[in-house]
This record gives structure tokens, sequence and C-alpha cells, in this order.
């Protein structure tokens, strides 16, 4: 009997810094989730450099996927697919990592599952929780910000996007400013914590016209002129601390007014997931809003917000009886989700 491609799938994940690789199963199982960080590779430029991320990825790929395999303890004729990340992302990784996957899908005789990067962060929370479609999604990561209606496995209803930068490139690029090296979120959090939010004024973009798309570029730039008035590290820790918090606003606005959308779409949950979902003053204040509204609010463990391998296979398991194209998929740096599916070929 042929076996189900979404029984046990191997994952693999290559679309910014980090190379990984999980097993996961039909029954929400991870047996191995195994991520290579490229920090070190970039924190001396404050930021991804595409070449550098692109040849890390070359270099970790083989022993990351054959680690995920050695600690899942599965036999590998046991694995029944292979999902990989084909977009959105940084090319050069990307076609790395899909490469990758679709040797390791042809050695091993079962199907290639396509997967999308965001799909994946929308879906990741399916993993921990049980939670029905439709819910309402803010994803929050380096690469991308964007409110929307997660109605299917393959239906998103874009309800709000970046105009510019992405929270997470701002957390980054303030980090960067303030010298708290990289990656960015976490320094800011951590230093935050010393700091008083309230003593640079900076703008709330977009909080005023009851739009759900955001804007970051103008509260960096607003970040880098009060910085020239900081004398002291207090100065900085206050800056970091004001900058946070004007995200926490920002955010909890957007989501009441997404929250306010999708009043009559019968919403099962809020969902937020990404990168930037790991802050803790993020979430508490998402929570809030939520808790206003009476809608459950989940969030994937901290160690899925950022990218994994474990997303990437969990999203195969949601798409097996519907593989994306298999083999002929080509990887692509942009891969927007509609409500026409994720994409086709």
């Amino acid at each position: 009997m042929k076996r189900n491609p979404g029984n046990i799938v191997l994952g693999i994940e290559s679309s910014c810094d980090e190379t990984a690789a999980a097993v996961v199963t039909k029954e929400k199982l991870i047996l191995s989730n195994v991520v290579y960080s490229q920090i070190r590779e970039h924190e001396h430029f404050g930021g991804v450099v595409p070449e550098i991320a692109a040849r890390a990825h070359l270099e970790k790929i083989d022993l990351v996927v054959n680690k995920a395999l050695k600690d899942s303890k599965v036999d590998r004729s046991k694995i029944t697919a292979v999902a990989g990340t084909c977009g959105p992302g940084l090319i050069g990784g990307v076609i790395v990592g899909a490469t990758f996957a679709k040797a390791m899908a042809m050695a091993l005789d079962v199907p290639f599952i396509a997967v999308n990067h965001i799909a994946a962060h929308a879906l990741s929370v399916r993993l921990t929780e049980k939670v029905d479609f439709p819910y309402l999604l803010m994803l929050m990561s380096g690469g991308h910000c964007q409110l929307c209606v997660v109605h299917a496995v393959d239906d998103f209803e874009v309800i709000g996007k970046t105009l510019d930068d992405s929270v997470g490139e701002a957390f980054d690029k303030v980090a960067k400013l303030l010298n708290w090296g990289y990656p960015g979120g976490p320094a800011v959090e951590k230093m935050s914590t010393a700091g008083d939010n309230t003593v640079f004024p900076l703008p709330r973009p977009l909080c005023h016209k009851g739009s759900c798309d955001f804007s970051f570029a103008g509260l960096k730039t607003a970040v880098r002129i009060a910085s020239e008035k900081c004398r002291t590290e207090q100065d900085r820790i206050n800056l970091g601390a004001s900058f946070q918090q004007a995200v926490v606003d920002v955010l909890s606005y957007k989501m009441t007014q997404a929250l306010e959308i999708g009043k009559g779409q019968h919403l099962t949950a809020a969902v937020i997931s990404g990168g930037v979902a790991a802050n803790q003053s993020v979430r508490m204040a998402l929570q809030r809003v939520c808790h206003r509204y009476g809608l459950p609010f989940y969030a994937p463990p901290v160690v899925l917000c950022t990218d994994n391998g474990a997303m990437i296979a969990w999203t195969g398991i949601e798409m097996a009886n519907n593989p994306l194209c298999d083999f002929r998929f080509a990887p692509r740096p942009r891969w927007p989700l509609t409500r026409r599916g994720i994409s086709p070929c």
C-alpha cells in the first residue's frame, strides 16, 4: 500500500539567515528540529548580507539535515515526503535549500512539497495548538509584516501589509544605531527593561487613518534623529525603550483595526507569528487587545517563532494531499499569499 505523503515529513528551511531542518509527524510530534543560526557571520555588519548567507547555507545544510534525520531516530525509509522552502526570501539561500530538498526527495523516492515561507509562519500555530479556520494572523518578522485572515491551508485574505520596512528590520536597524549588536530584536527587548519608554516622544505611523497597513521607515528616522541627543548609555536605553513602546502601540492599534474588520467573519482566534512574536512586550500587549474582544489569542512557542524546519515540515503535512507542483516548482524571491491559493507554478 502506498504511504500517505503526510505521515512523516522532513522539512528544510533556508530563506534568510537560519539553516534549519526538522522531522515532524502528522500526529504533531516534532521528532527533531535543528537550526544553525548565522549570527556570527552577520553580526559584524549589523544585518544579513545575502551573499554571505547563501554561502553559509551551502556550507551547513548537509550537516543540519543529517543531524535532523539522526536526532529524529527515524529510518530514512520511513520519511514519506520532503518539504522545502521555495520562497519568499533571499534567493541565493532559497535556491540552496530548495535544491537540496528536491535532491533528498529524489534520493528517498518520495514527493517534494514546495512550501511558502510566509504560509509556514501562518500555519505553525496549528502544530502546537488546536486552532481552526478562519483565524486572524499578524505576521511579524525581519522580512515580512502583514495582517491576514487565514481561511484555509491555501486561502489567505491579506488585509494589511507594510508599505516600506518590516518591524523586524526596524528592530535590527535601531539596535545597530544604538550599538547593541545583531540580531536587533532580542537586544532591544533586553536593554529596554532598564529604560524609561516615555522619555522620547516618537511617532506612531499610520495610527490615525483606520488602516491595517504598516509603516516603520519614519519611526526609524525619528529614532536616528533622537539618537543625536543621546549623551549617555542610559539615554540610549531610554530611546530603545521608547522605540519598543512605539512599536507595541502601533501593533496594538493594527490588531484592533483588524479585529474590527474581522467581526463579521466568525474568527476562531487571533494568532501572531514570526520572530517579533517572541518579544514578550509585544505578546502581552496583543493578548490584552484580543482579550478585550473576547477572542482566543495564540502564539507559537518562542522556538517556533523564528525561522525553523518544523514549521516547513508541518506545512508540508497540511498540504500533503495537494502537493504544490513537486519538482517543477522554481525557487523565487517573492511569493505572495492570495485568496486564490498559495500560488500556481
